[in-house]
């Protein structure tokens, strides 16, 4: 009997078993179709997946062809001594290699670069010459420029003394609409050697008169306070070199906060020597002047009279100068801290 798939006959050699088997085969399956897009989804699917895989055997015979001619390539330059080694095969031979270079560095060592020798060498050489210049430039600015007489730098020079000082001087200017008064204290180094000034000294307060000592206050001027017209505390410095004949400055305000009282009924005695109280700008003194409480006066309104001296000294006390303002009963000395001149 013949069992193979060809037979042509309508039980294909099959026995009575086989058959009944295959029937049945065919009738679980006879119904089950394919889902709807299955034919445009296997023309589309199969040939994208044949060209990925050409496309990955293009890339691996690339990269063959890449490995068998550059290692033969770079076994052959790493081999090379001497001149005969071309600088740009050796270079990248070097990379390839972790960038470990052949050559001598500037101190005779190994050097670490990716470049030849001679190159480490030029590079070197010229990073001397930038340092040799920048050693010319910092030497012309390390030092206190003598053109300058208020130099910042106070790199060796002595700190002034008493003795460096002349006379200082103090003024003020009129009152502002505000009853504001603002002076100036001028330092000046009258000796024939730069110093340097390490504060802007001390400021202090005295009254007279109608004052209230117990109204009247000195503080240090800070940014936002009543003293407008101050210098903003961001030039102030903290040293200053003054070249012989320089000068620093220390501003000052009067701010009043109450006008002065008026007359109760008495008779205020006047002193033997009445001081002149109409002006609104003082010349100091290095002495400071007499800042004592003297008698009362009035003025021709009924308005006791009362006058708040204020005294600048330079760093350690002397010398000294002070300017009085008239008119002042109660209120806030301010004061700025070392100013260069040019404030």
């Amino acid at each position: 009997m013949n069992h193979g798939l060809d037979d042509q006959s309508p039980s294909g050699g099959l026995d009575s078993d086989e058959l009944a088997l295959r029937r049945m085969l065919h009738q679980a399956v006879q119904e089950i179709e394919p889902r709807d897009g299955t034919l445009d989804h296997l023309r589309t699917a199969v040939p994208a997946r044949r060209a990925r895989k050409r496309q990955a055997l293009v890339g691996m015979a690339a990269a063959a062809l890449f490995v068998g001619t550059a290692i033969p390539a770079l076994l052959h330059v790493s081999g090379a001594v001497g001149s005969d080694a071309d600088p740009q095969n050796a270079g990248l031979s070097s990379q390839a290699q972790g960038g470990a270079g052949q050559g001598k560095g500037p101190d005779g060592g190994e050097s670490t670069s990716g470049g030849s020798s001679g190159k480490v060498e030029d590079k070197g050489k010229g990073d001397t010459k930038d340092d040799d210049k920048d050693k010319g430039t910092g030497a012309g600015t390390g030092g206190s420029d003598s053109s300058d007489p208020s130099a910042t730098s106070t790199e060796g020079v002595a700190a002034c003394t008493a003795a460096s000082f002349g006379v200082p001087t103090a003024s003020t200017d009129a009152a502002d609409s505000a009853g504001a008064v603002y002076g100036t204290f001028t330092f000046t180094n009258a000796s024939g050697a730069a110093c340097t000034v390490t504060g802007p000294g001390s400021v202090s307060k005295a009254v007279s008169g109608a004052a209230d000592d117990n109204k009247v206050f000195a503080a240090r001027h800070v940014s936002g306070d009543a003293a407008v017209s101050l210098p903003d505390p961001s030039t102030e410095l903290a040293s200053l070199v003054l070249q012989p004949g320089a000068s620093y400055h220390v501003k000052f305000a009067w701010v009043p906060s109450e006008t002065c009282p008026t007359d109760t009924g008495s008779t205020p005695t006047p002193t033997p020597t009445p001081t002149d109280n109409s002006g609104t700008t003082t010349e100091g003194t290095s002495t400071g002047g007499d800042t004592g409480v003297t008698t009362q006066l009035m003025t021709e309104d009924g308005t006791l009279d009362g006058s708040v001296t204020i005294t600048g000294a330079a760093e350690g006390g002397t010398p000294s100068t002070s300017a009085t303002v008239t008119n002042a009963c109660a209120g806030t000395v301010y004061f700025t801290g070392l100013l260069s001149p040019t404030v």
